[in-house]
């Protein structure tokens, strides 16, 4: 069965974070999947190893302490959220194996405007070469992942930069990465919304899924 898809719009993040937490921790065994599609308002959140040093400049932008991997990074609006809320035992998935086709849908997605991306094993998420002067390329992450696992059942999930101001992402190491660059869909001329991306994502990601059936 593939996961229900729910379209939530612009949410608040901690009342989200309680949400999905909420429906991790009361799911049952034939509780189906869901994949919720969303965007925040500003917000920091600080995964549970995640050090305050990674803060550079202190700002009005609330941080948020949550239970997730990684380091700190940043939500807001422009930025396409996909929290994939999974029974990842039922459906026979390692979560490195997880994380990769999370990767590969949104690689996926990329490519279908022309944007070549890729993954990389030791730091998750989705990165893409940037053109500089001098015909020089510069590497940037356009996508971040995180995810908790409670029971074999994952929640959290990832972020897409689509069309933002990546203007607080210059408040952090992001990821926890010294100088690590970070891009968007619109940098590549890519006029979409993350309303606009939010089924297609699903779609991606559901389809990736389906070939593990």
């Amino acid at each position: 069965m593939n996961p229900l898809i729910k379209h939530l719009g612009l949410v608040e993040y901690p009342a989200t974070l309680a949400a999905m937490t909420e429906f991790t921790m009361s799911r049952q065994a034939d509780t189906p999947d869901e994949i919720w599609t969303l965007e925040h308002p500003p917000v920091f959140t600080q995964g549970q190893a995640g050090r305050p040093e990674h803060i550079l400049i202190p700002s009005d932008i609330p941080v948020v302490q949550i239970d997730r991997g990684g380091q700190v990074t940043y939500h807001g609006p422009g930025q396409l959220v996909v929290y994939t809320l999974l029974d990842l035992k039922r459906l026979g998935l390692g979560v490195r194996e997880y994380v990769r086709m999370l990767e590969n849908a949104v690689i996926a997605l990329l490519a279908d405007y022309g944007i070549t991306a890729y993954g990389k094993v030791d730091a998750p998420g989705v990165y893409v070469q940037m053109a500089r002067d001098e015909g020089l390329t510069e590497e940037a992450k356009i996508a971040s992942l995180g995810l908790r696992i409670r029971n074999g059942r994952c929640y959290h999930g990832l972020a897409l930069n689509v069309d933002l101001d990546l203007t607080p992402f210059h408040y952090i190491n992001p990821c926890g990465y010294q100088g690590l660059a970070v891009t968007q869909m619109a940098d590549f001329g890519i006029q979409e919304t993350p309303a606009s991306l939010a089924a297609k994502m699903a779609d991606k990601i559901t389809q990736q899924i389906s070939r593990q059936g």
